[in-house]
């Protein structure tokens, strides 16, 4: 029976974002055994990914609204459910486990979790991140590595997205915190990753993150981008989330260095050119790169493998003598990233074959 309720929620947490899916070894249930308790996963699989209130889900479960709100407030201090706080009556729903259960760990996240997840990526995650990376992240540039005389979209740019934003919540990145736990982390900027909407009050009512003005947050993304992280919204045009991250942590990057031509998996509009004209060979953007995207030709000068690079610009605001170029691709080729939220869920559940 125990096992059953747990083998219940894996398939549940299967069936949001990009999955959850089953191991041989059985990884994926451990996690869940650490994070949950069997009353807890009994009342996760009472909810939906639709917000709702304690009093109609006590009515739904036949017992007390005070019991299930209190258990519900327990479950949302675990990081174990979603809740957004509307006057005096909080609504709460399921969550995936990425962005959300793992994510969610950030503040409290302890060796003996951090070592399961990795394992779990290693075993079967990774696999299903870089089969749904381009509607769950997609990469924009970093700003000054576009020639400034051609118009940007709004949605590739990472300091126009901050400008929309109303309230902007910066947090840890649980893939770098994950493996600073684990003793091995890169060092790199840890608070990296913004928030926003009823996402970023989830991380301010919980104590995971703090409110920054636009300013501090252009700021906190300069750094990031001068520690060679890479800058990756979710793939909306109104993302929820922004995060900055490298290819020693990231679950995504990680996954995408696993694949011969991670360009073909992610969501980018835009392609590193280098004017051979100009390279002086000095290799600085070999070292930038996160995908081994550069490499030297037979004349020792720089060369960019389309297959591999995914338009982050990088090595753009590396190279001292402004050889490379980050252009748009082919016309063509140019995509449009979902309207909202809904949209991107729903693409990325059309794409696994859900719906």
């Amino acid at each position: 029976m125990t096992e059953s309720i747990y083998r219940q929620l894996q398939e549940r947490l299967d069936q949001y974002s990009m999955g959850f899916p089953a191991t041989e070894s059985g990884i994926e249930i451990k996690i869940l055994r650490y994070l949950f308790s069997e009353d807890n996963a009994r009342m996760f699989l009472a909810l939906t990914h639709n917000l709702a209130t304690a009093s109609s889900i006590a009515i739904n479960l036949n017992r007390s609204e005070t019991e299930v709100a209190a258990q519900l407030e327990d479950m949302t201090d675990k990081g174990l459910v979603f809740r957004v706080k509307k006057e005096n009556s909080p609504r709460y729903a399921a969550i995936p486990f990425v962005h959300g259960l793992f994510e969610f760990q950030v503040k409290n996240i302890e060796p003996e979790l951090a070592k399961m997840v990795e394992e779990y990526f290693d075993e079967a995650f990774d696999k299903t991140m870089l089969e749904n990376a381009e509607y769950f992240l997609r990469t924009i540039p970093v700003n000054q590595s576009i020639d400034v005389t051609r118009q940007v979209a709004t949605y590739d740019d990472a300091i126009e997205i901050l400008k929309t934003k109303p309230r902007i919540v910066v947090t840890d990145c649980i893939c770098r915190k994950s493996k600073t736990v684990l003793d091995e982390g890169c060092g790199k900027t840890m608070e990296a990753c913004f928030m926003f909407g009823s996402m970023g009050q989830y991380y301010l009512d919980k104590d995971m993150g703090r409110e920054v003005s636009l300013a501090e947050a252009t700021t906190i993304l300069e750094n990031c981008r001068d520690a060679g992280l890479v800058t990756q919204p979710a793939t909306s045009q109104n993302p929820t989330g922004m995060c900055n991250c490298c290819s020693d942590c990231c679950g995504v990057l990680k996954a995408l260095n696993k694949h011969p031509k991670p360009a073909e998996m992610v969501f980018s509009n835009h392609l590193a050119r280098v004017d051979s004209d100009e390279c002086t060979g000095c290799e600085q953007c070999l070292d930038r790169c996160q995908m081994n995207a550069v490499l030297m030709n037979d004349d020792e000068l720089a060369q960019v493998d389309p297959d591999r690079c995914i338009g982050c610009g990088l090595c753009v605001i590396t190279c001292p003598v402004e050889a490379i170029k980050l252009i748009p691709k082919p016309q063509a080729t140019l995509r449009l990233p979902p309207a909202n939220t809904a949209e991107q869920m729903f693409l990325m559940a059309q794409k696994r074959g859900i719906i």
